[in-house]
């Protein structure tokens, strides 16, 4: 089977604008992730997966204002940036002797 040189750059040209496409779709799904001032926004599901805990330990977190906790709609947010200072401030340092 031989393709002339002007079908194969037909071709080629066909899969580019189709790789444009995907790359503009996977942009703007991109843009519509939950986020606030450009900072990405995680709900309780993400949380607890990420940090590996219980609902009711992530529950006593924001009780005790260790976890900064965002509602919107009625639903609970929790900025990346808060997060990564709230395991800053957990992870325990061994004690030298």
């Amino acid at each position: 089977m031989n393709i002339d040189r002007m079908e194969f750059l037909s071709w080629m040209e066909r899969i580019m604008d189709r790789l444009d496409m995907l790359s503009n779709h996977i942009d703007d799904l991109q843009k519509k992730r939950n986020s606030i001032d450009g900072e990405e926004l995680l709900d309780n599901q993400d949380l607890l997966q990420m940090l590996k805990i219980s609902n009711r330990s992530l529950q006593r977190y924001r009780s005790i204002g260790k976890l900064p906790y965002y509602t919107i709609s009625g639903k609970l947010y929790y900025k990346l940036s808060d997060v990564h200072q709230f395991i800053r401030e957990s992870f325990n340092h061994p004690t030298g002797k």
